[in-house]
């Protein structure tokens, strides 16, 4: 399937059992897109594990069509390892070990999905990069590769000719990645709107944001805010600005808040933005002057003071914690990072 002579970017993913089906689908599926809306070379994706059988995934699914990756020979364009809940096992794998170290000498550029940046750690292809993974495996990544300098933040990386992917979903924001750094930006925006999917998220905005509890609401308006809160907490979100955001007058805006979430403008932004600071504090080493300014906050000094009111702990000790804390006066079954 295409011998990397320039008649097709052959793309092989490297698979195992009890992987995430969406690990495989994400890239497979925007590819296929690609090819679909004329992209030369077109892609030629093929699917690969130790013994060449099929790869079931942890749902149940069985994917058939593997070859052997020892089998695997001539030229690679991309090599993918996928995510998943065998990824403790794949990495522990010797033979896997060897043919991921192999096929990455023949690919022009590697790539992780999710928890698959444990196979490639393992095979010691990530010593001295910067990558990440899935927000809730950044802390162990660290500690099992101190060699490794883990980011938890973005959802994807690029470091030399080496990608790193955030948890399942965040392959898509990758993938798009890749087709629009082969084939230019109309491609890539061509196959997100076929996908329906976001044109597309840069690689810097924050996956932990998409986890923040919000209070539900069914105003559409406020609800579409709370999601630009989310997903762009240092970004201006005073009030004029999400005001303009909605084409409303701030006075309208503090009406709406008043009404569908019980708070201003300004205090549902300061707890979106400590939620996020504390989940970033428990899934990374980054100080916190670090995690003030990817949060919106001015200072450590700010931070510390918003954790003390929202959790009643600070940066410190809510990192030593064995969970995350509940904001205060929050009933106690909810989990803030759900």
């Amino acid at each position: 399937m295409g011998d990397g002579d320039g008649t097709v970017r052959r793309v092989v993913l490297v698979a195992y059992d009890d992987l995430q089906i969406l690990d495989v689908a994400c890239p497979s599926g925007a590819l296929e897109i690609a090819n679909s809306h004329g992209a030369v070379p077109p892609y030629a994706v093929e699917l690969a594990t130790v013994s060449g059988r099929a790869a079931r995934s942890s749902s149940g699914i069985v994917l058939a069509g593997a070859r052997r990756l020892a089998s695997v020979t001539g030229r690679i364009d991309t090599m993918v390892v996928v995510g998943g809940a065998g990824t403790g096992t794949a990495a522990a794998n010797d033979r896997l070990l060897t043919q991921v170290r192999r096929l990455a000498r023949r690919s022009r550029r590697i790539a992780s999905v999710c928890t698959g940046t444990f196979v490639l750690a393992a095979a010691g292809l990530l010593d001295h990069r910067q990558v990440t993974t899935h927000w809730g495996y950044a802390e162990l990544l660290a500690a099992t590769f101190p060699a490794v300098t883990v980011d938890p933040a973005p959802l994807y990386i690029r470091d030399g000719n080496v990608y790193t992917s955030a948890g399942v979903t965040s392959a898509l924001d990758l993938t798009l990645a890749l087709i629009e750094d082969d084939h230019g930006p109309a491609l890539a925006r061509a196959v997100a709107r076929e996908l329906v999917t976001y044109l597309h998220r840069p690689a810097d905005q924050a996956q932990i944001s998409m986890f923040l509890a919000a209070p539900p609401t069914g105003n559409r308006l406020v609800r579409d805010l709370l999601g630009h809160i989310a997903a762009h907490p240092a970004a201006d979100l005073s009030p004029a600005a999400l005001a303009a955001r909605a084409g409303m007058t701030t006075r309208h805006l503090t009406r709406l808040f008043a009404t569908h979430l019980g708070r201003t403008p300004a205090r549902a932004v300061r707890a979106a933005r400590t939620e996020a600071a504390a989940h970033l504090v428990r899934g990374s080493a980054l100080p916190l002057s670090a995690v003030a300014r990817r949060c919106g906050f001015a200072s450590a000094e700010t931070l510390r003071q918003a954790f003390l009111s929202h959790y009643g702990f600070t940066g410190n000790t809510i990192r030593r914690m064995p969970d995350m804390p509940r904001p205060l006066g929050a009933p106690a079954g909810r989990n803030p990072g759900a």
